[in-house]
């Protein structure tokens, strides 16, 4: 009488080892993905060989030399030392990437804090105050974002009077359509208290994150009071130390320009404006439907204890609505990064206008420039969504 192996035994098992090798779908997955990747690489290959022999066809320089050569033109904003007849491409590069990293900075900070109002508004009690908020969204987020940085541009800004007729304001300083001109702080041993306040930054950071993760150390107004402490007294007794001192450089008005002082461009205004007013209609957006998301038990229980709404709102709604804010807050912050490039419809010296445009005609090297301008709006978008990936993790109550 022949014995059957049963399910499970060392016959079945043996069974399926001797399955052929090629008709194993973990092998055959393997192997697709190989040709793939293949296939892929030839490809490239294939595209980068026809590109360099046309660029060498029409005599067409190739590679970074370029990025040493003296720039010989202006810029109208620049954060760091630049002269046309002394600095590099290389140089107009940097100057170009910093421009880009002070609008979406302050864009983001302005828009976040816009966005939050008008996103709390929206769901204001008060009749008035929500339609407004409300008018204020469909307004603002259907309209192209080019028209409005035009429009703040062109209708408001170059609206205001020419240089001779300019608005004197207190403390030193001039309004005209060339933008606005106030003193310039200069600040000895600034540097330093700059350093001490990143430190006290991050020593306000890490007492936070220490008092979420092993108990209590200080609630409420004590808390507060020990985080504002740990950031404002390291800038102060550095400045007592170093002995800071500030003094002020004012403009002065010629016959045709103004000279000295700190000018901010209307094109930088314009861009921010428009930028911050426009991503914050869509931040907006965001927070109303995380402040919905919140059970409205939540609200109900604060009420119980006794909170206030806005104590409520900043301690109970918002705080679990983050979790639902977060991810398409983080899809704003990337547009409006990205959003800057429209900088140059109005002429603002971004990295887009002065790397892509300027130092494009001159050197003709197009798929240099292009690639690294690229890749430069590829690294941001990645380091600011890794960042707000960890913030979110870091917000996330851990499953129990």
């Amino acid at each position: 009488m022949s014995e059957r192996a049963a399910p499970g035994t060392a016959a079945s098992a043996s069974a399926v080892v001797d399955v052929p090798l090629w008709r194993r779908p973990r092998v055959r997955g393997i192997v697709y993905q190989a040709v793939l990747c293949l296939v892929v690489a030839l490809l490239a290959w294939a595209a980068i060989a026809n590109v360099s022999e046309n660029l060498a066809r029409a005599n067409i320089a190739t590679g970074f030399d370029f990025w040493n050569v003296t720039a010989g033109f202006d810029i109208s904003q620049t954060l760091i030392p630049y002269s046309a007849q002394a600095s590099t491409y290389g140089r107009a590069f940097w100057v170009g990437l910093l421009n880009t990293l002070l609008v979406a900075v302050l864009g983001i900070v302005l828009a976040t804090v816009l966005g939050f109002l008008i996103g709390i508004g929206r769901l204001s009690h008060n009749f008035l105050v929500s339609k407004l908020c409300g008018g204020y969204v469909e307004l603002i987020r259907n309209v192209p974002l080019l028209l409005q940085l035009l429009f703040w541009y062109n209708a408001v800004l170059k609206a205001l009077p020419e240089i001779r007729e300019s608005v004197a304001l207190p403390g030193g300083g001039y309004l005209n359509n060339r933008g606005l001109f106030l003193p310039d702080p200069q600040i000895a041993g600034g540097g330093a208290v700059a350093l001490a306040l990143v430190a006290g930054i991050v020593l306000a950071i890490g007492f936070r994150a220490l008092h979420e993760r092993i108990g209590p150390l200080g609630r409420g107004r004590g808390r507060t009071v020990v985080s504002t402490l740990l950031v404002l007294v390291p800038p102060l007794a550095t400045a007592v130390v170093v002995g800071v001192s500030v003094t002020f450089a004012y403009p002065e008005m010629g016959r045709f320009n103004i000279r000295g002082g700190l000018e901010v461009l209307p094109e930088f205004v314009a861009l921010l404006t428009g930028l911050s007013i426009y991503t914050a209609a869509f931040i907006a957006e965001a927070v109303r439907a995380g402040l919905m998301a919140v059970p409205k038990g939540q609200t109900e229980a604060a009420s119980a204890l006794g909170l206030r709404r806005g104590a409520a709102l900043r301690l109970v709604i918002v705080p679990q609505a983050m979790r639902v804010i977060v991810p398409p807050l983080t899809n704003q912050y990337l547009n409006l990064t990205k959003n800057s490039s429209l900088a140059v419809a109005i002429g603002y010296p971004d990295l887009v206008q002065i790397f892509t445009g300027t130092v494009l005609n001159n050197t003709g090297q197009a798929i240099e420039v292009v690639v690294v301008t690229m890749a430069v709006y590829l690294s941001l978008s990645l380091a600011t969504s890794a960042l707000m990936n960890w913030y979110n993790a870091w917000i996330t109550p851990a499953e129990r």
